[in-house]
Order: C-alpha cells, then sequence, then structure tokens
C-alpha cells in the first residue's frame, strides 16, 4: 500500500482526513502465517482480550510454544484441550474441522492470495466457525486487503456513529453509503476509524 490513500482519503471524506491528521502514518502489522492466523481468530472469538490471551498462551503453551500444525491439532485430545488449555468444546470443534479443511485440502491457505475478496470469504465460512467477519479480518490482516468494509464490526459502528454524529449505531446500509467514497481503501479508512476510539477516547 502507498501514500496516494491519503490524497485519496482526505480528499473524499473531511471528516476521516480530521482523524488521518491527528492519527498520523498508517502501519498495519501484517500477519504471515494463514493457518495460525485463523487459529488465533477461533480462539479468541468472543472472548474479552485478558480471557483470550490466558488461553492462547496456554494453547501455545501446550504446543510447546509453537503454532501446532493442522494434523497435530487433529491429533490433539480433546479432554486436555479443554482442561489444560481451557477451551470449550465447540471451539476444539472450530479447530478441528479448520485442521481437517486444510489437511484434506478443501480449504488450499496458499490459493488464497490469488482469489478475489468474495471467493475467499465463501471458501473460508465452510470451516465451522469462521463467520464473514473473520474472514473479513483475514482480509485485511493477512492478506493486505485494502478495500475491505467489515459491516457487523462493532468497533466501526462506534466509530462511523461518533465520527458521523449519527443518533444510533449505523446498519450495514448507511455504512455502506458512508464508507463509498473510500474505495478503493476502505480497509484503510477502517483502520482510521478503528484508532480513533482509542486516541480520542485518550483525549477526550
Amino acid at each position: 500500500m502507498n501514500s496516494n490513500y491519503v490524497e485519496h482519503l482526505c480528499s473524499a471524506d473531511k471528516r476521516l482526513a480530521i482523524i488521518i491528521t491527528e492519527i498520523g502514518r498508517f502501519s498495519l502489522k501484517i500477519k504471515k502465517d494463514s493457518f495460525q492466523a485463523l487459529v488465533e481468530a477461533i480462539i479468541y472469538q468472543q472472548l474479552n482480550g485478558s480471557a483470550a490471551n490466558s488461553i492462547y498462551n496456554r494453547f501455545l503453551t501446550y504446543y510447546e510454544n509453537q503454532t501446532p500444525t493442522p494434523e497435530q491439532i487433529i491429533s490433539s485430545s480433546d479432554l486436555e484441550l479443554r482442561t489444560q488449555v481451557g477451551l470449550s468444546r465447540m471451539k476444539i470443534t472450530y479447530l478441528k474441522d479448520l485442521a481437517t479443511h486444510v489437511v484434506d485440502s478443501r480449504l488450499n491457505l496458499f490459493d488464497l492470495p490469488e482469489m478475489q475478496d468474495e471467493e475467499i470469504i465463501s471458501r473460508l465460512t465452510r470451516v465451522r466457525g469462521i463467520g464473514r467477519w473473520t474472514a473479513e479480518m483475514f482480509l485485511i490482516f493477512c492478506l493486505a486487503r485494502k478495500d475491505i468494509l467489515p459491516v457487523t464490526d462493532l468497533g466501526l459502528r462506534n466509530a462511523m456513529k461518533r465520527t458521523y454524529l449519527l443518533d444510533e449505531l449505523p446498519k450495514p446500509e448507511r455504512m455502506i453509503e458512508i464508507a463509498n467514497p473510500w474505495k478503493p481503501y476502505r480497509s484503510i479508512a477502517t483502520w482510521y476509524l478503528w484508532k480513533s476510539l482509542s486516541k480520542f477516547n485518550t483525549i477526550g
């Protein structure tokens, strides 16, 4: 991604331009290991930060501080994953379904970078426990796709409500309308709005 996004977003949306000026340089840490990213996303679902961190750290410890291979996850004891790691039965099912999809090549992670966004979402959401939001986070944080708008993301909805002085959290149709001028950099605009939540909560 180059600096063209700054000129485009600032000229397209004056409210967003203020946020970009306040936040500064766009910097997104891309996760290189696709399987690890999906495993982490499943573990972190519906947990607050500290609880998720604790379980994820125990998960890595269980596998000797390394991300396990799909084969290792498949062969792991459900009982031990529950009692030693703290994973729920449902999340164990999700992790093993992901691992099975990878092992039997129903999900080829190496093919994903060559696919279109919606095709990737379709492939990923065939795995139990991976919904559209998780797939969209994968597109942003693993594949660095620059034009993703996660309309179900609560942080983005809150940031839009505050930035655009809305009476209530925006619904998907309103979010798409607001974000239309951001194309083809909606992922980057979303990142800035996420950052604005902590930035402006801190200063005001």
